[in-house]
């Protein structure tokens, strides 16, 4: 490997999508990385993103990128239904990878890539960035370290509106066999944040409803019908023992964002966004001891963000980067990985065979 960690982009795009709007500048200024490769549809798009990407090489076959010896890490920057086994091949051509979320469709295939990426001896790292919000870190550290004394209960809410007409490329989100519905992404980015606060669930009890039932395309005026579901309702026990619940709502015209809220026998911790946004919103958080009104705790300065003028989601998928680099660099711990992934895909796995047969499950 040369001094800097040469960066194969799949997914990159000059003008739009997520590996253009955030990818691209989370990675630049970072002196860790040099992108070398970006990876499009076809061979004009991808030589446009390679000069917005500033990249020496173009190609409109996957593959191709991962099997370059100019590329030390492959980003996966494409949906899980259009991935093809990319992150399969990166690991097999002993790349590390760096994959967005939804790492897979279920559980055991997201164990397959963490233990066959463990044999290779490659680092790896999925797109869960919203642990390492400044204001979520902060929140996990006061817990850590007892403000609120034991932890009784803990709950999350997330409501988020939606439209009621959609671009054709947002139609996997509607069904239910694909990797990239409600429950994968809302749920797998939203449970993933609060279980990195207040601990895995060890037991769930789940109920999935459909309540918006059709949706238009924009570009057909086709009416499709919605099988994933719009409504997550999860009650259960974490590790420590406290009793937490979620609710995550999507649909109508407005929603009101993330709320979190810890009870301990000393104290309360409530944080709640101030926009209804998935990835992306700015937090408040507030502290009340019993004694008086609650108060907010501003962001101290260990959490502040070097680069306050990006984006959160760029912030945060920064930090995954700067500790990937380290974890390559020097084997230093790094999360979220496909181990995080793993943990993720084992709690929605739950939820859906909680919903489906109307049982409680127990995760190991």
């Amino acid at each position: 490997m040369t001094d800097r960690i040469r960066v194969g982009v799949i997914g990159a795009h000059a003008a739009r999508g997520w590996g253009r709007g955030v990818h691209l500048p989370a990675l630049e200024g970072l002196d860790h990385y040099r992108i070398t490769a970006v990876a499009g549809t076809g061979m004009e798009s991808a030589r446009a993103a390679a000069t917005a990407w500033g990249a020496e090489h173009a190609f409109d076959d996957a593959r191709a990128l991962i099997a370059h010896p100019d590329v030390d890490l492959v980003t996966v920057a494409v949906q899980l239904p259009r991935r093809d086994g990319l992150v399969e091949a990166a690991i097999a051509a002993g790349k590390h990878v760096y994959s967005e979320w939804p790492l897979a469709l279920t559980a055991p295939d997201a164990e397959r890539f963490r233990t066959r990426a463990q044999t290779v001896g490659v680092r790896h790292a999925v797109g869960l960035q919203s642990r390492h919000h400044p204001a979520v870190r902060q929140l996990r550290d006061l817990v850590a370290a007892g403000r609120i004394g034991e932890v009784l209960s803990a709950s999350l809410t997330y409501s988020l509106s939606t439209p009621q007409v959609w671009s054709t490329r947002y139609a996997a989100l509607f069904d239910h066999t694909k990797g990239v519905n409600h429950l994968a992404v809302v749920g797998g980015h939203s449970l993933d944040m609060f279980c990195s606060v207040v601990g895995d669930f060890t037991e769930v009890s789940a109920t999935l409803a459909t309540r918006i039932r059709r949706i238009t395309l924009e570009e057909t005026g086709e009416e499709i019908e919605v099988t994933s579901p719009d409504q997550i309702v999860v009650a259960g026990l974490l590790a420590s023992g406290a009793a937490a619940s979620a609710h995550l709502m999507t649909g109508g015209t407005r929603g009101d964002g993330f709320r979190i809220e810890l009870h301990g026998r000393a104290g309360r911790l409530v944080l709640r966004s101030t926009d209804d946004s998935l990835v992306g919103p700015e937090f408040v958080l507030e502290y009340c001891d019993g004694t008086a009104d609650p108060v907010q705790l501003p962001l101290s300065t260990p959490y502040r963000p070097a680069q306050p003028q990006l984006p959160p989601a760029v912030r945060n998928v920064r930090h995954v980067y700067e500790e990937l680099a380290n974890a390559i660099r020097s084997g230093g711990p790094l999360e979220p990985d496909f181990g995080t992934a793993v943990r993720t895909h084992r709690l929605l796995d739950a939820i859906k065979e909680s919903a489906l047969t109307g049982t409680r499950q127990y995760l190991r």
